[in-house]
């Protein structure tokens, strides 16, 4: 590997470190906040369906966590699935981000049970939807492989879209997972664009 390519990728390490490890501590710490100063009572600032004052989740929801497991778990997927997509590239990892906080939240808003809904298991599941349609809308051969290791790694992450898991917002999952899908034609057609 020539030097400059690993100095690049050193650097693509350090930044995916601090973007992640940023977002990680700022997550713990206002679960901490909530927990401590608060009383659990950010959690009110969730999504809550069809509500105009619920509208403000879709902005807070990826922020708040209903507890320590919840906030272990998504930093997990954060980690993992998050830091594919950065390390991926940084500007698609922002645009997934944004598509997937935002449009799975309004489709959460729209469409889910009337229940306060909150945690960042719908950014997490655009970024896996991201991951699994990025080789069909861009049909380049990297972009293929990722989306097929994707299917064979995290696959299983599909189960989370179906109902009947109490407590967990399986409709976050599912609009986040179709938000991902989206970024990933955007960014796609994007590309084509560019090339053309």
């Amino acid at each position: 590997m020539p030097l400059s390519a690993g100095s690049s990728l050193l650097r693509d390490l350090r930044r995916a470190f601090y973007i992640l490890g940023g977002t990680l501590v700022v997550l713990w710490l206002i679960l901490l906040c909530n927990s401590v100063l608060f009383g659990g009572h950010l959690l009110r600032f969730g999504i809550l369906p069809r509500s105009l004052l619920g509208l403000r989740g879709i902005i807070f929801a990826p922020f708040l966590h209903a507890g320590v497991g919840h906030l272990s778990a998504n930093s997990i997927g954060l980690v993992l699935l998050g830091g594919l997509v950065l390390l991926r590239d940084e500007a698609d990892f922002w645009i997934v981000t944004i598509v997937g906080a935002i449009v799975g939240g309004l489709g959460t808003w729209l469409f889910a049970r009337p229940d306060i809904h909150v945690g960042a298991s719908g950014v997490i599941f655009a970024y896996f939807g991201y991951l699994l349609s990025t080789g069909f809308f861009e049909r380049r051969l990297g972009a293929i492989v990722i989306s097929v290791l994707a299917a064979f790694t995290w696959g299983s992450l599909i189960f989370g879209v179906l109902p009947g898991q109490p407590g967990i917002s399986w409709e976050s999952h599912l609009f986040g997972l179709a938000a991902g899908a989206c970024a990933a034609w955007l960014i796609a057609t994007q590309r084509r664009r560019r090339r053309a």
